[in-house]
């Protein structure tokens, strides 16, 4: 089965299930937080879902992420 996410993305949610702010993450992955927020954003429009909070469960239920 191929993954719905790019590597990148998945470091992102991982992250962001791991309660790390936009902030964060951006430093972290040392990447603008700009470029975070579009990671984002482009993953809510591939799940056709309305917030991170949304995205966060789909990619649990799917198993792209784990807690």
């Amino acid at each position: 089965m191929t993954s719905v996410l790019t590597k990148r993305e998945r470091e992102i949610f991982e992250l962001l299930v791991s309660n790390k702010s936009t902030k964060e993450i951006a430093e972290l992955l040392f990447i603008s937080e700009k470029t975070v927020r579009n990671h984002i954003s482009n993953v809510m429009l591939k799940l056709d879902v309305k917030g991170r909070a949304q995205a966060v469960v789909e990619l649990l239920k799917m198993k792209e992420i784990s807690l």
